[in-house]
């Protein structure tokens, strides 16, 4: 893709979404949040309501495509949903009415509700699938949209449903550690020491983070995961504490948790202030930031520009906060407003969509792999009393991250 991609986007957003080495002019994409933040890990969950939203549909374009949400799901998935059909409404908006036709379809929070929701879309003439937002929806979606040739770009932070055709648009635990190992290596950090909660974004995190250690020639002399059971993470800590002296880092990718577990590193007599505190994406909150411990630690995250850019429009026009996820789908129909008019014929083929030189928007660039995991550009921040500060901008195009 040689030639330059042009396309209009409204005057009042100044970012850019890149699609190969060139230009595409871009509404912005990621960034809002809500006291509430939740993922395939860990979800704080409700059951879902029985009975699905009927369909409706967002633009009056002709191409159509599939955007499939747990709308009718209690609690916060449904909360969530309803904001990222707000934030796709609101994409359209800014985008100033594209040439697409969003068929909103509800799964109910379930795989069976994706599954048929999948179908319908396709059935009415979908050319791409947006969404859903959880794991198993995401698998029963994606194996239908892969049966009739149709791409999927999914919200889920589970990188066992990515897959090739099914492309993951979230912020993946995978991308975090990324950053985070290579800017403390890049800073003369080459023993790390690491404790890791014993649940499954602990297994994920804890995968990622050998591989970016061994990448750089670093060592890690001490990994422990300690158990949710706080009466039974002592072990978890002597073991740390005893090999804490060897370590010029700690990486400790949690949020509650983590001033505890610094807490009682200290306890066993391990001096905090000589390592350098590391934590993961999870860390931007402002829960974190009320922990004197870990202030002066540091940790990746989107810088924050866009994400305040974002809020406050769709502030001003539902008036109410989104929620964090709410970005997402905002992202998926930017990009694919984007595709639509730049991309004919083409505009969903995969060398269109894994193209080597990404997108790039409100929350910094990003790019799908053909095996459907993304990478994303992220800045460091240290945390202070009021909060992160960046100390590292986030890349504005890959291999250029330090």
């Amino acid at each position: 893709m040689s030639r330059i991609l042009q396309a209009v986007f409204p005057p009042q957003l100044s970012r850019r979404l890149w699609l190969g080495a060139a230009l595409v002019a871009a509404a912005g994409l990621l960034a809002a949040c809500s006291g509430t933040s939740f993922s395939d890990f860990g979800l704080p969950w409700q059951s879902p309501v029985p009975q699905q939203q009927p369909a409706d549909t967002l633009g009056a374009g002709q191409i159509k495509v599939g955007l499939i949400l747990p709308l009718s799901a209690g609690g916060n998935p449904g909360i969530a949903a309803q904001s990222m059909k707000n934030a796709a409404e609101m994409a359209l908006a800014e985008f100033n009415n594209p040439d697409i036709q969003l068929l909103v379809k509800d799964d109910g929070g379930t795989a069976a509700g994706a599954q048929q929701a999948a179908q319908q879309a396709l059935d009415e003439g979908a050319e791409i699938i947006l969404g859903p937002l959880f794991a198993p929806s995401v698998a029963a979606a994606g194996q239908v949209a892969r049966g009739r040739g149709r791409p999927v770009i999914a919200f889920s932070t589970d990188t066992s449903v990515a897959a090739r055709g099914v492309y993951l648009l979230s912020f993946l635990p995978e991308s975090d550690v990324e950053r985070i190992a290579g800017y403390a290596a890049n800073n003369g950090k080459r023993s790390f020491a690491a404790l890791v909660p014993d649940n499954a974004y602990g297994s994920v995190v804890e995968a990622a983070f050998k591989q970016a250690v061994a990448r750089r020639n670093g060592r890690i002399v001490a990994l422990q995961h300690y158990p949710l059971d706080k009466v039974q993470r002592g072990d978890a800590i002597k073991a740390v504490a005893q090999a804490a002296a060897q370590a010029d880092a700690l990486f400790i990718p949690d949020g509650p948790d983590a001033a505890e577990m610094v807490g009682a590193l200290a306890a066993n007599k391990v001096n905090v202030k000589r390592l350098q505190l590391l934590g993961s994406g999870i860390w931007e909150d402002p829960n974190i930031a009320t922990a004197s411990s870990l202030h002066g630690a540091w940790y990746p995250a989107p810088e924050p520009a866009g994400f305040r850019n974002f809020a406050a429009r769709y502030r001003k026009r539902f008036n109410q906060d989104p929620v964090r996820t709410a970005t997402l789908s905002y992202d998926a129909v930017a990009l694919v407003a984007a595709l639509v008019k730049t991309q004919g014929p083409q505009r969903f083929a995969e060398e269109v969509l894994t193209n080597s030189s990404g997108f790039a928007g409100i929350d910094g660039v990003f790019r799908f792999r053909p095996d459907g995991t993304n990478e994303r550009g992220l800045a460091v921040m240290r945390l202070t009393p009021s909060g992160g500060q960046p100390i590292a901008p986030a890349p504005r195009s890959f291999g250029s991250a330090t």
